[in-house]
């Protein structure tokens, strides 16, 4: 199929005074070539060949437009370089050029050169380009990523003599000898994967420069043309550097890669390299996906991508250890037993002909790589034995007891995490257990889970294994302490590997996720017992985050509830650390000092419960008295004397004693010491010392319109609210209490800044506070469900309780508070919860004379919130 016109695009005059015509006969010759191979691109023809295509269609406006501005004896060539060079064009790609030439050549005719490039942007060919003579390319390619564009230059307006002299001029005896060059692309590499996490499992992966993305290839392959002088990793198969199977698997991945990639610039209509969730399903449908019971189509082909990146990545990690061996020698081998040895830090099967098919050997080489911590990592020819087996692992269920039991060996035996996540990595988990296979690389389309699943789950297992490291993390309080009770800790990185592993199937994932782990505990000869324990954890794993952050553990029934589904400490044990490990491992945002309090007064409320019987629950009047107790101890430390403590309790409300912790509540009694009658106070600290969770008190005389007037505050201030506590006090008082964490970048941590912003919000009128004007972040907006208002009663609180699901937003908790007070409502109790783009907050509400709301005001109340959450609504505009 022809894709440029064969006859010369314009018939435009020859001289400057013509080249507005010419480029617009180009531009549009080109714009009808891409159409060509746009609509090629939807029937799915190989994305090699479409590139490829472009590469040529630009070729044939290049050259015309080369010979319309540069006369024949000028002295000058023309190269492609870069993706250009490399003779493929994505659709919005800059076309890089180089102009190599004398000095002199340059210089006479630098308004010819100047023409041309105009030229080409005119004609809608943005050229990126260097105008250099063959010693000045010597001279620039000193640094290495200029290097790499010369060395991939193609002609495409130059004879053989210019050829020739510019592969002179950076040959590696003037510039960058192979090694040298392999070690500082080497360096840019793990660089750039740094710069990324590490990982190609992010929620917006870029295609281009991300880890296992096209830009990892073309690195491979610049190795390879400088250190072999070939231009494709194909041909180092004939070299013996490169498997068959490993060069098919890097052509397969490539073209996976470069299709979406192809796609995205069609989408974006752009050079885009990043997968935004601003293409993503528009992206999916023109590859084809489509959304069916189990997945949606954009999770179809993240997963797809996600899968493509780990095998490039895992060739390419083989690849560059064999380079490295390349340049620096095969290492004597050192034993480590069991028939294997360490070449240069990497572990090696002594037998060349390793695994022969046998599992167990392939359990071996973990045993042994667990227990020698030297290795570096898998050497290349045995990590290659490996991966020629891959296919041909057993699923657990198919193999002897005795390979069973080697598996559970590995995880009882030490780094069972870095275990895991190496056989992970390396493909052995998925064969071994075919639903994790199900779901590596599996995305879930929200903003909630930043990770896919499975590397979600190696991350909880990686938060599980510091709780077992010899020193206690900060961020998790209390795990350092209750590991040591568990009886088996394996038991809890089982019910880790599988808590999420139902993930995509339909139904309840918790639910088929234990029935998993079920089978698989009793197939790998567990006894009831640690099987009950380990379906258990996975069947009830979201239940202690769900109470912790939907529920009102100060109170009574709820924890007893919680206490009679766990049962036993030593299940609450586990739970707690699994919890722990899987919203810290959910995302890097989602851990935060406040959750980690939260959780911990959880496990201890309920261990009490345990402890006195469920039977027997402690009455509200004992528990507020044990509580007065706690906190007066605390005082005394403080240097507080009895009659000073037993003044400041009679000023504080009895239900404070119990919703908050004996720390707390001594932190607020010492604090309103010298407060006066009348009085307002503001008091911040941070929840932890070296946390920026905040710890937000106020006290003052009751007013319509204070919990709007101080969540306002907190959102021009750039704080999110996690949890609010709003008591009444004696004599017309307020007592309430945030927790609080920087929400966006203008929340500056300066508690005292925060706490006089605040005295100043309330000294004036209340009323003139509006909501702050927000942007709605650009994820956000793709992430909109219809919000769900409930309105119901509180029981024998005589209360009305407001319960709001809807898509967050900033400002969303101000412009809810703005309402409540348009309204002339009072919130007695709020409870904050955000899960991703999802907020789900709930309100315990009066009208103003502390009575629940009538019907009336019902209807009024929801109609206003309903007028808030209005998607086109801008944030912060009135209600």
């Amino acid at each position: 199929m022809t894709v440029v016109p064969a006859s010369p695009v314009p018939d435009a005059p020859a001289g400057p005074a013509g080249d507005g015509e010419w480029a617009a006969i180009a531009r549009q010759s080109l714009e009808h070539a891409d159409a060509r191979l746009f609509r090629r691109f939807d029937q799915a023809d190989p994305i090699e060949r479409l590139l490829a295509l472009r590469a040529r269609a630009v070729d044939h406006l290049m050259k015309l437009a080369w010979q319309r501005c540069i006369p024949a004896d000028a002295g000058l060539s023309l190269f492609a370089v870069g993706g250009y060079g490399r003779g493929e064009l994505f659709p919005y790609s800059d076309v890089d050029l180089l102009v190599l030439g004398e000095s002199h050549c340059q210089r006479q005719h630098e308004d010819a050169l100047a023409r041309l490039f105009a030229l080409l942007w005119d004609s809608g060919m943005p050229a990126s380009h260097a105008v250099r003579s063959a010693a000045q390319c010597t001279e620039a390619a000193a640094d290495q990523t200029v290097l790499t564009a010369l060395i991939e230059a193609r002609p495409v307006v130059a004879g053989v003599a210019a050829q020739r002299a510019l592969a002179q001029a950076v040959l590696p005896v003037r510039v960058w000898p192979a090694r040298d060059y392999f070690l500082a692309k080497r360096e840019e590499l793990l660089a750039r994967h740094q710069r990324f996490g590490d990982t190609a499992d992010n929620l917006e992966p870029d295609l281009k420069d991300g880890p296992g993305g096209l830009r990892d290839l073309n690195t491979l392959g610049w190795m390879a043309l400088r250190s072999f002088g070939v231009s494709d990793v194909e041909a180092l198969v004939g070299l013996g550097h490169l498997g068959i199977d490993e060069a098919a698997a890097l052509k397969r991945e490539r073209a996976v890669l470069a299709r979406l990639r192809f796609g995205l610039h069609l989408v974006a209509q752009r050079a885009e390299e990043r997968l935004r969730f601003d293409y993503q399903k528009a992206l999916a449908e023109r590859m084809g996906f489509v959304d069916d019971g189990e997945s949606l189509a954009v999770e179809k082909m993240m997963q797809g991508f996600y899968r493509s990146a780990a095998v490039v990545r895992r060739v390419s990690d083989r690849l560059l250890q064999r380079f490295e061996e390349q340049f620096d020698g095969e290492a004597l081998p050192e034993p480590v037993g069991d028939g294997f040895s360490l070449r240069r830090g990497y572990l090696s099967a002594d037998d060349p002909q390793w695994p022969h098919g046998d599992v167990s050997r392939i359990f071996a080489l973990f045993a042994c790589w667990a227990r020698t911590p030297a290795v570096r990592g898998l050497h290349s020819l045995t990590a290659r034995g490996l991966a020629e087996m891959l296919d041909e692992i057993p699923a657990y269920g198919e193999v002897a007891q005795a390979v069973r039991e080697q598996f559970i060996a590995l995880m009882r035996g030490p780094q069972a995490v870095e275990t895991v996540a190496r056989m992970a990595r390396l493909g052995v988990l998925g064969q071994w257990i075919p639903a994790f296979a199900q779901v590596s690389g599996r995305m879930q389309f929200d903003l909630f889970h930043v990770y896919t699943v499975d590397q979600h789950t190696l991350m909880v297992l990686r938060n599980i294994g510091t709780f077992a490291g010899a020193r206690a993390n900060d961020r998790f309080s209390i795990a350092h302490e209750v590991w040591p009770r568990l009886r088996k800790p394996e038991l809890l990185l089982l019910a880790g590997l599988f808590h999420d592993i139902a993930k995509g199937r339909g139904g309840d994932h918790s639910e088929l996720g234990a029935d998993d782990a079920r089978q698989f505990c009793l197939a790998h000869g567990l006894g009831a017992s640690d099987t009950g324990l380990v379906t258990w954890l996975v069947a009830q794993h979201l239940r202690m985050s769900i109470t912790a952050q939907k529920q009102d553990i100060a109170d009574p029934d709820v924890i007893h509830a919680f206490a009679r589904l766990v049962g036993t400490r030593d299940r609450l044990d586990y739970l707690y650390l699994l919890t722990c490990a899987d919203i810290a491992g959910t995302s890097p945002k989602l851990w935060n000092a406040w959750k980690d309090r939260l959780l911990a007064d959880l496990f201890f409320a309920t261990r009490r419960a345990l402890r006195e019987g469920l039977e027997h629950p402690v009455p509200e009047a004992e528990r507020v008295q044990e509580a007065r107790d706690s906190v007066r101890e605390h005082m005394r430390a403080a240097g507080y004397d009895d009659a000073t403590i037993e003044r400041q309790f009679a000023t504080m409300p009895d239900e404070g004693f119990v919703r908050f912790r004996p720390e707390q509540q001594a932190w607020q009694a010492a604090a309103l010491v010298e407060v006066r009658p009348g009085e307002t106070l503001v008091k911040v600290r941070r929840i932890t010392a070296d946390g920026n969770a905040l710890e937000v008190f106020v006290h003052s005389p009751d007013r319509d319109g204070l919990f709007a007037a101080i969540v306002m505050t907190l959102d021009r201030k750039g704080y999110g609210i996690h949890r609010a506590r709003v008591l009444d006090g004696p004599q017309g008082t307020i007592f309430d209490t945030f927790e609080v964490t920087p929400a966006d970048v203008f929340a500056d941590g300066d508690t005292a800044a925060l706490e006089a912003a605040l005295r100043r919000a309330l000294a004036g009128d209340l009323n003139r506070l509006r909501p702050a004007r927000r942007v709605m972040p650009r994820q956000l907006r793709h992430f909109k469900f219809a919000p769900r208002i409930e309105i119901s009663d509180a029981g024998e609180a005589r209360r009305t309780v407001l319960t709001l699901i809807a898509p967050d937003r900033p400002g969303l908790l101000a412009d809810v508070a703005y309402v409540l007070r348009d309204q002339r409502l009072r919130v007695q109790d709020a409870r904050i919860a955000t899960f991703g783009e999802r907020a789900e907050d709930q309100f315990q509400l009066t009208d103003r004379h502390d009575r629940p709301l009538v019907e009336a005001s019902r209807q009024a109340l929801r109609a206003a919130l309903t007028a808030c959450l209005d998607p086109e609504k801008k944030p912060g505009d009135p209600h």
